[in-house]
């Protein structure tokens, strides 16, 4: 039963257009993790950015963000950002004005 069923049987007379539920922001329970790496992409450096917890739509938010912010290229999939070059530290002040809490790993 959820909030809305609850408030019907404590108010049946009260009409449900009267009252505005607040919207649930998603918060993010553990750090982004970003990550260097080079393996496995022809010696090409990417940042990774990792932890992702939210829907799909959300993280080819941060993704887009990210990349026309910074002008470089990269993707998304199964939850994890890739982003052309070493743009860790650049890529952390973007997430941290997003409000999102950051890790960084590696050198």
């Amino acid at each position: 039963m959820d909030l809305r069923d609850q408030l019907k049987n404590l108010f049946p007379e009260h009409d449900e257009q009267d009252f505005e539920f607040p919207q649930e922001k998603f918060v993010q329970k553990e750090p982004l993790v970003c990550k260097f790496e080079k393996k496995g992409r022809n010696g090409k450096p990417v940042t990774l950015i990792e932890g992702f917890e939210g829907d799909g739509e959300e993280l080819k938010n941060i993704s887009k963000k990210i990349k026309t912010t910074l002008g470089i290229g990269g993707s998304e999939k199964d939850g994890i950002i890739v982003i052309q070059g070493d743009n860790r530290d650049k890529i952390m002040k973007i997430l941290h004005e997003m409000g999102y809490k950051t890790k960084r790993v590696g050198g």
